[in-house]
């Protein structure tokens, strides 16, 4: 697997740090943070929100999403609403937010991104079956030109409901850190498979300039 491995035992905690170090120690002014989708996201975004109120200048911070699902913003499986339920309206500023919008086609958030440059922190999960942001075991993001930042893709088995709108893994390369956050038993096989390097599980091929793994006892088995 690519990346540090962090043992922890509360993910949440260890996220909301990474974060407010990643922000204090920016290159720039500015700083990017690509949000991700997921109960884990949720707990992760709460005590972000919690921690980083006055750790955070969010006016400094431009929001984008690394995924999304193709329902309506309201809709209770929008990761744009759970970004916003979670960490904004709680910390009530941002200087910018990008949500994305299937309804629109990749193309203005591919745009979006490559304006954007270099990405301070992309925020990633891991599913069940080895996937990350949306991009599914045997789908066709995963084939995408290295030039495509930002596809439509599905998830070819049918379990992972929805089409999607999804950063492709040269998209996520644009980040200068990424930050997996795994959390769960139910998450133990597909990180041990992982761990033992199977190539056919999407998150095994993320690139970054750094990655890390925050990862409960659980779900490190």
């Amino acid at each position: 697997m690519n990346g540090e491995l962090v043992v922890v035992d509360d993910v949440a905690d260890a996220f909301s740090g990474r974060v407010i170090e990643a922000f204090r120690n920016r290159p720039d002014e500015g700083f990017s943070l690509v949000l991700s989708g997921g109960e884990t996201a949720r707990r992760c975004y709460q005590r972000l929100a919690a921690d980083g109120g006055d750790r955070v200048d969010w006016w400094q911070v431009d929001v984008y999403w690394g995924d999304e699902r193709c329902v309506p913003p309201d809709d209770p499986d929008s990761n744009e609403r759970l970004g916003r339920e979670a960490l904004l309206e709680r910390v009530g500023a941002a200087n910018a937010i990008y949500p994305m919008r299937c309804d629109d086609g990749p193309d203005p958030y591919q745009q979006r991104v490559a304006q954007a440059g270099r990405l301070d922190l992309v925020h990633l999960g891991l599913g069940p079956d080895g996937h990350t942001a949306s991009l599914f075991p045997g789908s066709p993001a995963l084939l995408a030109d290295p030039g495509r930042l930002v596809v439509m893709n599905e998830d070819p088995t049918g379990k992972n409901p929805h089409r999607r709108m999804t950063l492709t893994y040269s998209g996520i390369a644009r980040a200068r850190l990424v930050i997996f956050t795994v959390s769960g038993a139910g998450k133990a096989g597909a990180f041990a498979g992982l761990r033992r390097g199977e190539p056919d599980l999407p998150a095994s091929h993320v690139q970054a300039d750094q990655i890390v793994w925050l990862v409960d006892h659980a779900a490190a088995g």
